[in-house]
């Protein structure tokens, strides 16, 4: 079973794309939607967060910006979440990964927003990067509402260049030409990927 790693900067498209693939019959793995769960009312991390950050939770599971006000009063704040946060979306992806498997997918994609930042492109057979020009980039992340040019900016420069991700990526899926151009990029992909005497599920 092939690993693909799905990534891109911020508003080049990547959930959207994501989500083409899911539809093209290759099961998506999210990490964002992951912690989503964990931190719904009754999901794994709950628990955790409350006794590690007291009065963060409540009936509607983890209330993000009580837990932003947390970790902005403890510096350590940080190094806790992610210590509890982190194993459990290592498990959920263990047990997403076996499923596939065992329903004999030939290939999965894990959406990884940070994957180049973080080191792990060793870990995937293949890397496909979502881009965009930079300008159409600008526009719709600028659109999006409290979006400053500053924060914009700022979360620019912890990321990856585009340009360079693009270099290091075995396909671009270009998302500045509409839906349907995409998609197209998204099927070239998996009929180039997908074994040729496939015996598996789409």
């Amino acid at each position: 079973m092939k690993l693909i790693g799905l990534t891109g900067s911020i508003g080049m498209g990547k959930s959207t794309t994501a989500t083409m693939f899911a539809e093209a019959g290759v099961p998506v793995f999210d990490a964002d939607a992951a912690v989503h769960t964990l931190y719904a009312p009754g999901g794994d991390a709950v628990a955790e967060i409350e006794a590690a950050f007291p009065g963060t939770t409540g009936p509607e599971g983890v209330d993000r910006a009580r837990l932003s006000a947390a970790l902005a009063r403890d510096p350590t704040g940080f190094e806790k979440l992610e210590a509890i946060v982190h194993p459990l979306v290592a498990a959920a992806r263990e047990a997403f990964l076996e499923e596939a498997r065992a329903d004999g997918h030939w290939a999965v994609i894990l959406d990884i927003p940070l994957l180049f930042e973080s080191g792990r492109e060793d870990a995937f057979d293949v890397l496909v990067v979502v881009s965009a020009p930079e300008d159409v980039q600008r526009e719709r992340v600028l659109a999006r509402p409290g979006m400053t040019a500053e924060k914009f900016e700022a979360i620019k420069a912890r990321q990856t260049p585009d340009h360079e991700k693009r270099a290091r990526a075995d396909f671009v899926v270009d998302t500045s030409q509409g839906l349907d151009h995409a998609r197209e990029q998204v099927r070239r992909i998996i009929a180039a990927l997908r074994p040729a005497a496939n015996g598996g599920k789409n």
